[in-house]
């Protein structure tokens, strides 16, 4: 314990900003190390509360990492730290609810169990609804506790629900210690049009043992374009794995599951499908590159995705006219976020620049004006010009 207490993050210059993968007696013991702490300082000659040192998580503290031989980039967090005080009105309510949160972990690491956000939800709005009275207050508390003891949210007990979906030329079967011939690998070419659902469970989708023949992984912003390619089985004619989080990607469901195929198959191209706009790249980068959003997890599961599609040549000569609409307010708000951003290479910013410009954007389905088949042909054409930045 002494050690553990030397090298407790609470009184040390550590400068790493990541979130560790750790197990349940080492979460525990990190969780133990801060309440020792706080009694510590509580029970000095001169008594105080000391204050939560969290790494930022302020697009200021935010860094690019950019690999020496390749043109894969990430964004991490740096070594530059924020406080919640119990002392000060606008963090007091915070302050609180950190020490809460890890109290209710601490318990469901004891117990052996997992739980999603949502249940942790409904669980602190029972016991302390004046602290929790949204899902937004559990969320943010869960970023300040990976903050605070630098452990993954998966480490503290807490699973993602499971969003995502798979389909195409993969065989995916779950790894156990004791041989068990009878556990049949599942076929995601025979799924369905809605694929197959993708696991919350990290420790899952970690010991999933993977076989494919295919040559691209697909990642497909929206639902129905990508029930659209399975109902099809455009994997067949383009021999390749489709998967979507139905949206922005959420850790577990599609940004775990695609890193931990990009492991599998390291020289597997990753090309992205999204609309012709400022949300559909900021999802593309999400997965390119990881999120503040994602606090001290952000960089852990970014992958190089290469963007496919839809592009402003695209546009200019697939898109009818009538198919294109006005930019919104919050498109433009994106893209000026997006535009600021040290991450964002020189085609990506001409491309956000031509929209703005132009004030349009055009979605994915504007292709079905030359018939609901074409979006195979699309897709084909562009990979064998290798048509990807």
């Amino acid at each position: 314990m002494e050690e553990l207490w030397k090298s407790s993050i609470f009184f040390s210059d550590q400068s790493l900003c990541d979130a560790d993968i750790l197990s349940p007696q080492e979460v525990r013991a990190r969780i133990e190390v801060a309440v020792l702490n706080f009694l510590k300082v509580l029970n000095a000659p001169t008594p105080e509360i000391s204050d939560l040192p969290l790494i930022s998580r302020k697009s200021s503290n935010s860094r690019v990492s950019r690999g020496l031989l390749t043109d894969v980039s990430w964004i991490f967090l740096s070594q530059s730290f924020c406080k919640r005080s119990l002392m000060r009105e606008n963090t007091a309510k915070s302050f609180v609810r950190v020490w809460m949160v890890m109290k209710m972990c601490y318990q469901i690491l004891l117990q052996e169990k997992r739980v999603t956000q949502r249940e942790l939800f409904y669980k602190l709005l029972c016991d302390s609804p004046d602290y929790f009275p949204s899902q937004l207050q559990v969320n943010g508390t869960i970023q300040d506790l990976v903050a605070l003891l630098r452990c993954s949210r998966f480490s503290l007990g807490i699973m993602a629900s499971g969003r995502g979906a798979v389909a195409g030329r993969l065989l995916l079967q779950a790894h156990f210690f004791v041989k068990t011939p009878n556990t049949e690998a599942v076929d995601c070419s025979t799924c369905g049009s809605s694929g197959y659902a993708i696991s919350g469970d990290l420790n899952l989708l970690e010991k999933l043992i993977m076989k494919t023949d295919a040559r691209y992984i697909i990642v497909v912003e929206k639902h129905a374009i990508f029930q659209r390619l399975a109902e099809d089985c455009v994997f067949n004619q383009i021999p390749s794995i489709l998967i979507t989080a139905k949206g922005y990607p959420d850790i577990a469901t599609s940004r775990f599951f695609l890193h931990r195929m990009s492991r599998a198959f390291p020289e597997m191209p990753i090309l992205g499908l999204v609309d012709w706009n400022p949300a559909g790249l900021a999802i593309l980068c999400t997965y390119k590159f990881g999120s503040i959003g994602m606090g001290l997890e952000a960089y852990r599961y970014a992958c190089n995705v290469k963007w496919l599609g839809m592009r402003m040549d695209d546009i200019s000569q697939l898109v009818p006219e009538e198919s294109l609409s006005n930019l919104k307010p919050k498109d433009l708000q994106i893209a000026k976020s997006l535009l600021s951003s040290d991450v964002l290479q020189d085609s990506y910013k001409e491309e956000l620049a031509t929209m703005v410009e132009s004030g349009r954007r055009a979605e994915i389905e504007a292709l079905y004006f030359h018939g609901y088949e074409f979006l195979g042909k699309y897709l084909a054409t562009k990979i064998v010009q290798a048509n990807y930045i």
